[in-house]
């Protein structure tokens, strides 16, 4: 991966436009010393602000740049050149663990963003900044919130993409947009990833598939995998199965292994996520479902497959390599080619649902990726090999 530059290329005013506020909020002629961002959710949405954690870099390159995000959910950020911390909570902390983490954060940042209109952000951001910027659920029960923020920016659940919502954020300081999201690892990962793989990934072509989601609701059959697998071997091509440590998926992934040529190699559960971003960045295709491994692939610029059920794609759809536009990259429906994403949308008049799965819970299955046939997948990945 390239070095990131950064570089001073705004004058270090911070003016607010009038946008949802009722008045304008001048913050000051002096340039941020220290910033906190707010991303309490799961590693997908943390990768997604990025783009944003990048704008403020190169509006402010002087700046302390910190992030607060849940335990585990830290991965995408841990080789992130525009951040100095990753400050990390408990997704139920301790009312000790609690105390300390709010005696830490008070009013220790100049600038404070929260990413989510969630209670407990907003209240952090409240707590760590001097000026206080985030999101508001339009909802009049969320009104009370307005009076913690120096300004606000109304939140899209629906039709605006995941990364573009964040970056309203940065219009709302009256920065400039960056839209890359940032993946990264270091020597280390490499070091490492040599040492798991049985070939050398400078010299043979392979692919990487990620077959197991966090959630059954966004999960396509063991059988289309095992089809998948076995075209591209025809292809001369060899893969790379990967999963996290999760004893359910480390299971399911090993019970696609056992159907697949002995060429297939199954690393699942032994990569960081720096190193399995590495390893996709040097693939000649990656197919996974809707998760943060598939956001990271399209980001690094590989021949993505992304296979989509239940998911909204305008808001959730992965963000493709140097796409850098002020319009969401997807449509609602229909599967679509966005540069080097090809994201394949299961069939039915449902889709996308926008639920958890078709009985509605997260343990439940989505009928359109269920029956979703291999031979669609295989189209989609012959249309990007080619």
């Amino acid at each position: 991966m390239d070095a990131f530059q950064a570089g001073s290329i705004y004058e270090p005013y911070w003016n607010f436009e009038a946008g949802n506020t009722a008045m304008n909020v001048r913050l000051g002629k002096e340039a941020p010393r220290r910033i906190l961002l707010v991303a309490t959710r799961r590693i997908g949405d943390v990768l997604l602000t990025t783009p944003l954690i990048r704008s403020l870099r190169q509006a402010w390159p002087d700046a302390a740049i910190d992030a607060l995000v849940f335990e585990g959910a830290q991965g995408f950020l841990l080789n992130n050149p525009d951040l100095r911390e990753i400050i990390t909570v408990p997704y139920r902390p301790s009312l000790t663990r609690h105390l300390a983490l709010l005696g830490r954060l008070a009013r220790r940042y100049d600038l404070a963003l929260s990413t989510l209109t969630s209670d407990r952000a907003v209240l952090y951001a409240w707590i760590a900044g001097r000026r206080r910027v985030g999101f508001l659920d339009p909802a009049a029960k969320h009104a009370w919130k307005r009076h913690l923020l120096s300004d606000w920016v109304a939140f899209d659940n629906r039709d605006t993409h995941t990364v573009l919502m964040n970056l309203q954020l940065a219009g709302a300081l009256g920065i400039a947009r960056d839209y890359q999201v940032v993946v990264g690892w270091n020597r280390a990962d490499a070091d490492a990833l040599a040492s798991y793989l049985p070939f050398d990934p400078h010299a043979e072509r392979y692919a990487v598939l990620h077959p197991y989601p966090k959630f059954p609701y966004k999960m396509w059959h063991a059988a289309g995998w095992a089809a998948l697998v076995h075209w591209l071997c025809a292809q001369e091509m060899r893969c790379v199965l990967t999963g996290s440590a999760a004893p359910d998926e480390l299971a399911y992934v090993e019970t696609i292994r056992k159907q697949l040529p002995a060429s297939a190699v199954n690393i699942a559960g032994k990569l960081t996520l720096g190193q399995s971003a590495l390893l996709i960045s040097r693939a000649r295709l990656y197919v996974g479902p809707d998760t943060a491994l598939t956001h990271a692939a399209a980001a690094v610029g590989t021949p993505t497959v992304a296979i989509y059920g239940p998911s909204n794609p305008v808001k959730w759809g992965p963000w493709p390599h140097g796409y850098a536009q002020d319009r969401n990259p997807y449509q609602l429906r229909g599967s679509q080619q966005v540069g080097n994403v090809f994201l394949l949308q299961g069939d039915g008049d449902c889709v996308p649902c926008m639920e958890e799965g078709c009985d509605r819970h997260i343990a439940s299955y989505s009928r359109c990726l269920q029956q979703m046939s291999a031979d669609k997948v295989i189209a989609a990945a012959r249309s990007l090999l080619a």
